[in-house]
């Protein structure tokens, strides 16, 4: 059939399920109407499949065919590792549930066709997988089982629920143990399990490295450049140049510093700040210039969108650009000159931006300082730190008296402020866990946090109302439903927050986390708070950041390690030399979404793998610790168990099997277990005291019970 052919009779297929008077009719039927003789009838149905698969028309459960809206939607669906699922759609606000024995084979991320069949649990619809449009997983990352005549590898991705059947001599010769790359022959269905052929083996689970390189090459980081940027880079020099400095605003005279942890290489934002007429300061916020060496178009530029993101593993970081710019010419490193883009803004004692200037400069770092010290001359007034930095300490003074004003600015428009507790995992030489160390935010963490902020603020407002292609950082409001439950749960505690047509607004939601602060249930409520939200994400439209509560937001601040801060500068930067023409104008607005979502998507894969890099050394670092005991606060309720936060910020699960003494039903309104005969709960925020039972690191989960004096007191 040529290409016009198909084009012609998928058109007429088309117009023909759309028409008033079509009624939906089998293969047959459709045949006998079309004057289709019996010989042609698979070449009938090859382009009905095609238009399925194209979402243009759909098709029931007994086999009919018609308007695509009619029988069957299409989306994504997210497994389970009990083997349901769900079926997430565009436009649809909620997700589908589609039972175990209706998934037709589907694995997690696969673009499946569904049909509705009927509501279950509550309001959510239930459905059936009716084909699977497009695999998502063509190589899977797993553990290798091997049995006499064949094998199995267990996945690692627990959503794809099912193990894939590695026939004899397909195996490359791997050994139970053995974390292999498998390529997937045969995706099977419903009735047969998946098959295929393992490519490559990474080494055995026990062997140092082998652990976080499964969850790289899992979530498809990169590994390494292409020699094509490679080759680019080594054409870049070590140091500015002369001619290089030109046609910029010299800024060097500036006492200006840079405040990032100990350990940090890429140091792209530096600050200068002064005060005049007592109450307006200058504060300047100087940007790595990046984009003057990662040029359009070029393979770095390339690389560096396709990457998206620097991602930031336990052990390692995959950069995205190569050190020599991002800890080199880029980083704006102590006692030598660096390009920058700096917003140089004047602030009035109210923490208003009543001017602004961006340009292009030259700049040049006095001191490199670290959180620990500028906390320790602006908060503990340290004599020591004080002293060796005595130049500085007017300086970082003044930061923290402009800081104080900027938050408190914001926390009066309602901007929330999630202040988790985070931890940092200690590995020894062999990538072993040997600690796990809470981080805190202190006053210096904070400084740089309301400066940047600032910046990205002033920078996302001047370039909405120049109306300009830019790529906006928003975040929507909460979905009025699981508004509806946080209120519910928060109830339970004696708080409540106050909606207006079903919506709530940011400062509600910041009252809320003022009133929990320092309180047992002050963690758990932060979190399911958090979890109540929207994912913030990149935009070309300037709507809005809800969390924040502002009206303008962008990235501006991180071009070494985020593509759409690298993306605006050009913007910027061209804007500022000769403003956009018609056809740049015409340019970026073609590209510019496209990007948003790349760079959405990046940062959501690399969240994800930070976070299994963690759970992954988390429960590690427990397997050393099998039957101790610790304090710790329920953080979750579910039907199967409850989990458990320890201060340390490891989580794991009590199964409810192992809750002694009654038995123990969900009561998912208040969200606790509670025994039947004792009336004895479980619930959220509750303390208890663990022993570490059990940790499996293929599925990093980690199992705890209640400590045996505390149930025998109870």
């Amino acid at each position: 059939m040529t290409e016009e052919l198909l084009k012609q009779r998928k058109e007429m297929l088309v117009q023909l399920v759309h028409d008033k008077t079509y009624v939906p009719m089998k293969l047959k039927e459709l045949a006998m109407l079309l004057s289709v003789p019996k010989e042609q009838r698979d070449e009938l149905k090859e382009v009905l499949d095609i238009l399925i698969a194209e979402g243009k028309i759909g098709i029931s459960k007994k086999g009919k065919y018609g308007k695509a809206e009619e029988f069957a939607l299409a989306g994504t669906f997210c497994g389970h590792a009990k083997g349901f699922g769900f079926v997430t759609i565009e436009g649809r606000e909620q997700d589908v549930f589609i039972p175990a024995d209706k998934t037709k084979g589907a694995m997690d991320g696969d673009k499946v066709q569904i049909v509705i069949e009927g509501e279950a649990r509550g309001k959510r619809a239930e459905g059936a997988v009716l084909r699977i449009l497009e695999h998502a997983n063509k190589t899977v990352i797993g553990f290798y089982q091997k049995n006499k005549n064949f094998g199995f590898v267990l996945p690692d991705n627990q959503k794809l629920g099912q193990d894939i059947f590695i026939p004899q001599g397909k195996d490359m010769g791997a050994v139970t143990g053995h974390k292999v790359i498998v390529r997937i022959t045969d995706f099977g269905d419903d009735r047969k399990k998946p098959e295929g052929v393992i490519t490559e083996i990474l080494g055995h689970v026990n062997d140092p490295g082998v652990d976080i390189l499964s969850i790289i090459k899992a979530y498809g980081l990169p590994e390494g450049f292409p020699d094509d940027v490679m080759v680019q880079v080594a054409g870049i020099p070590d140091e500015v140049e002369e001619e290089e400095k030109k046609n910029r605003l010299d800024l060097r005279h500036l006492q200006t510093v840079t405040i990032d942890g100990e350990d940090a290489k890429d140091l792209d934002d530096a600050i200068s700040i002064s005060k005049e007429n007592d109450d307006h300061y200058t504060l300047g916020v100087h940007i790595a210039d990046v984009s003057h060496y990662v040029t359009e178009n070029s393979p770095l530029d390339k690389e560096a969108l396709k990457r998206g993101t620097s991602v930031y593993l336990v052990d390692r970081v995959i950069p995205m650009l190569p050190h020599k710019l991002s800890n080199g010419i880029c980083s704006l490193n102590a006692g030598t000159d660096r390009l920058a883009l700096s917003c140089l803004m004047e602030i009035d004692g109210k923490g208003n931006v009543i001017g602004h200037r961006i340009a292009e400069t030259l700049i040049q770092v006095d001191r490199r300082m670290t959180y620990t010290a500028v906390n320790a001359i602006v908060t503990d007034r340290d004599p020591d730190v004080m002293e060796e930095y005595r130049d500085f300490v007017p300086m970082f003074d003044l930061m923290k008296e402009l800081a104080d004003i900027l938050r408190e600015r914001r926390k009066k428009r309602g901007s929330i402020d999630f202040d988790f507790p985070e931890s940092k995992i200690i590995l020894d030489e062999k990538g072993r866990p040997v600690d796990i160390k809470p981080y805190e935010r202190n006053a210096a963490t904070k400084i740089i946090e309301d400066f940047m902020l600032m910046a990205n603020e002033t920078i996302a407002e001047d370039y909405f109302w120049q109306e300009l292609p830019f790529l906006y950082r928003t975040h929507d409001y909460p979905d009025p439903e699981k508004m509806k439950r946080l209120g519910t749960f928060i109830n339970n505690f004696g708080y409540t927050i106050r909606t207006q047509n079903g919506e709530v607004h940011p400062k509600e939601l910041q009252k809320l986390l003022d009133k929990i602060e320092g309180t047992p249930e002050e963690a758990l409520i932060s979190r399911l708070t958090l979890r109540s939200m929207k994912q913030a994400k990149y935009t070309t439209v300037c709507t809005g950041h809800f969390g924040l509560a502002a009206n303008y937001y962008t990235h501006f601040t991180s071009p070494i390690r985020r593509y759409p801060d690298l993306q605006i500068h050009r913007i910027i930067k061209e804007n500022l030399r000769r403003g956009l023409s018609d056809r740049r104008f015409a340019h970026y607005d073609s590209i510019l979404p496209e990007v948003a979502v790349q760079c959405s998507s990046m940062e959501r894969r690399a969240d994800e793998a930070e976070r299994e890099t963690d759970k992954l050394k988390k429960c590690e670092y427990m397997s050393k610790r099998i039957g101790k005991e610790y304090d710790g606060v329920i953080s979750g309720v579910t039907n199967w168990g409850l989990y458990v936060e320890l201060p340390n910020t490891v989580e794991g699960l009590i199964r409810v099997n192992d809750l002694t003494g009654d038995y123990f039903v969900f009561d998912e309104e208040h969200m606790e277990l509670v025994g039947e005969m004792t009336r004895k709960s479980y619930k959220l925020g509750q303390k208890i005291l663990v022993q570490v039972a059990d940790t499996d690191k293929l599925t990093r989960t980690i199992d705890f019970i209640p400590a045996k004096w505390q149930e025998e007191d109870e």
